[in-house]
């Protein structure tokens, strides 16, 4: 499984979640990369209080009691890495659906789209409701892409303007395929057909 060697931390996320408008929210959660395990979550930095956490480490600490109570409290979600196969684990992610407030898709590199694989599986296939955050690598260029396949929150890599981030989702007032956000354009769909 893929970890995060160098875990960055950007105070703000773009949230733009499905039928509302794109804004900036405070980012409160810090991505762990489950390394140095002594059996539990170390201490959070960043102000953070909330932890996303390896999927490969959920996997086999989610029992533990110290785990279920932090969980019960929506303090605790969990990150993909590009690697994983998250329909191996399916009843494990259903499971999760229950009590996981945020679930992550990690980009080792920006060029690598595994994630955004991740993200429509995580919609189209497993049913999930709630927030998926774009986390590593992530740039600007992939936020209309990511918004798209299923992503509602994007946390850039540091170097990459909020504000320019914010604009992207501006940009194009017509769509020519299908989205887990909406169909495709119905003037799009009258021209395809004629």
């Amino acid at each position: 499984m893929t970890t995060l060697a160098n875990i960055q931390f950007n105070p703000q996320v773009i949230r733009f979640p499905k039928g509302g408008q794109p804004s900036l929210i405070q980012n409160e959660w810090q991505v762990w990369n489950g390394e140095l395990d002594e059996g539990g979550i170390p201490d959070l930095e960043h102000g953070a209080h909330k932890v996303l956490v390896p999927f490969h480490w959920w996997i086999t600490h989610h029992k533990n009691a110290d785990i279920i109570e932090r969980a019960s409290k929506g303090e605790i979600g969990v990150w993909f890495a590009a690697d994983e196969d998250i329909l191996k684990h399916a009843d494990i992610i259903e499971a999760g659906k229950n009590g996981w407030p945020l679930v992550a898709a990690h980009f080792p590199i920006f060029r690598d789209g595994r994630s955004f694989s991740t993200a429509a599986l995580l919609r189209d296939r497993l049913g999930w409701q709630g927030e998926i955050r774009a986390i590593g690598d992530v740039l600007i260029d992939q936020l209309l892409q990511g918004a798209r396949v299923g992503f509602d929150s994007f946390e850039l890599r540091p170097d990459q303007s909020i504000d320019v981030g914010l604009n992207q989702f501006n940009l194009f007032t017509v769509t020519t395929q299908n989205s887990w956000r909406n169909k495709r354009s119905q003037i799009e769909h009258s021209l395809l057909n004629a």
